[in-house]
């Protein structure tokens, strides 16, 4: 099998079923004119839009309202050197909305570092992108 073959790109549809099978992903975007990644608990939402959980009070939220974002995730297998990666580039924007917080606060939507509690963003969707890496019969 040539090495090329073990490339596979992804549909959208594909993608965001991937997006929704992972609880960690990681957010990139500009913090002081430089690229910075988070990894972030998040949640695929029914609208289609990523919600991340940030803990309330970060540069983190601020530095990411109403700027376009990407976010990444993925999961491999070491030992069969295969696996995938979602690529997703959007506008992100703090929730706002009292009862959507409420809603997902009691959904159980939480960052990995709980306190001082939750602060939620969106990022809506505009490129979606991925690839897997299928396994190497040589191994």
């Amino acid at each position: 099998m040539d090495r090329d073959d073990r490339v596979e790109t992804l549909s959208e549809a594909e993608c965001l079923r991937l997006l929704g099978a992972v609880p960690l992903g990681r957010v990139v975007y500009t913090e002081h004119a430089l690229p910075a990644v988070l990894p972030v608990a998040f949640r695929l939402a029914a609208d289609g839009r990523l919600i991340l959980a940030l803990r309330t009070g970060t540069r983190v939220a601020r530095a990411l309202d109403g700027t376009v974002a990407a976010f990444q995730v993925d999961d491999f297998d070491p030992a069969g050197r295969c696996g995938w990666s979602v690529l997703v580039h959007g506008r992100a924007e703090v929730v706002r909305d009292a009862d959507e917080r409420a809603s997902l606060e009691s959904d159980g939507l939480r960052p990995w570092i709980p306190e001082p509690g939750p602060e939620y963003v969106a990022i809506t969707p505009e490129l979606v992108s991925g690839r897997r890496l299928l396994p190497d019969p040589a191994l």
